[in-house]
């Protein structure tokens, strides 16, 4: 029985470490999802027609195409306090095609950040459109952020009577 169980910690145990080795840094967690974070946000975009890029719900809401807009500018705001430099020049569109182009080159920015992050900016801190906070609480809150608004996107579709598409991680 003892050198069954040697021989099976023997196989296992190598398989272990190998898969350990493999595990994602703390940057590499927040990797892997963003790019469905970002396909499921510009599929939002895509989603409302180009005549209803002008609605909102409420007259205090912003409409549907600065909703899409701020989502873009933020996530080049928390992305380029990760890097500790400014933003690029941010355009300000207000057509669809523009700003689903502004929404996704903004995931593009962010995903040529977010996998380079080391331990040490991701526990360092940093300017974020939420004032200073350490790298780790940046990505937290830049998660949040796009689900937020896109679930409100996701309801401005709804008004239209169009279904939102579905969701995917």
């Amino acid at each position: 029985m003892m050198s069954g169980t040697v021989s099976v910690l023997a196989v296992l145990l190598p398989l272990v470490f190998a898969n350990a080795a493999a595990a994602p840094t703390g940057a590499g967690e927040y990797s892997q999802h963003f790019g469905a974070l970002g396909k499921l946000s510009v599929a939002v975009a895509q989603a409302m027609p180009a005549e209803q890029y002008g609605f909102r719900p409420h007259p205090d809401s912003m409409n549907f195409g600065e909703l899409m807009a701020h989502i873009a500018a933020a996530n080049y705001q928390f992305c380029a306090g990760l890097k500790d430099s400014d933003p690029p020049t941010l355009p300000s569109p207000t057509e669809k095609d523009a700003v689903v182009k502004f929404l996704s080159d903004s995931f593009d920015y962010c995903s040529a950040v977010i996998p380079n992050l080391t331990d040490e900016q991701l526990n360092k801190t940093h300017n974020s459109p939420d004032g200073r906070l350490l790298g780790r609480e940046i990505l937290l809150a830049l998660y949040i952020h796009v689900a937020h608004h896109r679930g409100q996107a996701e309801i401005y579709l709804r008004d239209k009577g169009i279904k939102p598409p579905s969701y995917m991680i």
